[in-house]
């Protein structure tokens, strides 16, 4: 198959690129490298430094001729998306229109990487199935909504196998520990470095955490199903970050005393998700339990 992954030079991405070089598919990378880098993207894949919202350059790599398109590429910081939302939303939905266009010319499929639990919203009881109504806390959120609208639009009206991933938090390998996103990279580096971690909301918000291959597995769940429709990527599983912190704190031997910085505006206070339908439908579910992926993901930052 020939498969076109948006956002394959970062972190998330550059897995599911992987995933899908593992099979024996073409790969072609497109990536600005605003926040993707460079030696990320594997070996195998060819990579097109273009800018979703750039159109014409966009329908240019599209002469690759892809049969499908995996779609990661986004603006996903919270805190840009509530300070400068004009930006988050030229980004993720006029950005994801584009794909949606340039797929629909070529006849491929689009696999749509949203969010859970940002699109879900605190009220959302846990874990949190895909018939719940969003309710997007910051305008991060909102464009994701926006986005799966016409993910999901051009699936109906142009009869494409076109699948939503409302993914959990996904942490491992390759994961900026340096934003402000990514909480399992961040820890993993402070306390490698045996500096103290910054710990939000003195760690009680929840989160559920599912390690980033398990993530691109989903992916080609989706892409063998060819079966439009929406579904949450998750463990299903509830962990407070002072209860991730104590685990990677027994992972590292380590035992610092963590910083206790306010939450955010916009940032979510509880999140799990339910990822039932996912198995049911697309034969997909989490493998690697979060002890594990804790471990995998420190010996990756020890290097």
């Amino acid at each position: 198959m020939r498969v076109l992954v948006t956002g394959g030079a970062g972190f998330i991405g550059s897995h599911v690129a992987d995933a899908f070089l593992t099979r024996g598919d073409d790969v072609v990378v497109v990536d600005d490298l605003s926040t993707g880098r460079e030696e990320n993207v594997p070996t195998g894949a060819r990579l097109e430094r273009i800018d979703i919202v750039d159109e014409v350059a966009l329908d240019r790599v599209f002469a690759f001729d892809p049969q499908l398109v995996c779609h990661l590429a986004a603006q996903a910081s919270v805190t840009v998306s509530v300070e400068r939302p004009r930006f988050d939303c030229s980004v993720n939905v006029a950005g994801t229109l584009n794909v949606c266009e340039a797929a629909r010319k070529r006849g491929a499929s689009v696999v749509f990487a949203s969010t859970g639990g940002a699109l879900y919203g605190d009220d959302a009881p846990r874990p949190t199935s895909e018939d719940f109504r969003p309710q997007p806390l910051s305008p991060y959120g909102a464009s994701k909504l926006a986005a799966e609208a016409y993910v999901t639009t051009w699936a109906r009206l142009f009869d494409a196998p076109n699948v939503v991933l409302r993914l959990a938090n996904v942490y491992g390998p390759r994961q900026n520990p340096h934003g402000e996103a990514g909480v399992v990279a961040i820890f993993s580096r402070r306390l490698l470095d045996g500096e103290p971690p910054p710990l939000r909301g003195e760690g009680r918000p929840t989160r559920d955490y599912v390690y980033a291959t398990d993530v691109a597995n989903a992916f080609v769940a989706a892409a063998a199903a060819r079966r439009p429709g929406t579904y949450n990527v998750g463990s299903g599983h509830e962990t407070s970050t002072a209860q991730l912190l104590e685990l990677l704190q027994h992972a590292a031997g380590t035992s610092i005393e963590p910083l206790l910085p306010e939450l955010r505006a916009g940032e979510l206070r509880a999140s799990a998700l339910d990822p039932s339908l996912g198995e049911r439908e697309l034969g997909w579910r989490a493998t690697v339990d979060l002890e594990d992926g804790l471990r995998r993901t420190l010996d990756w930052f020890r290097g």
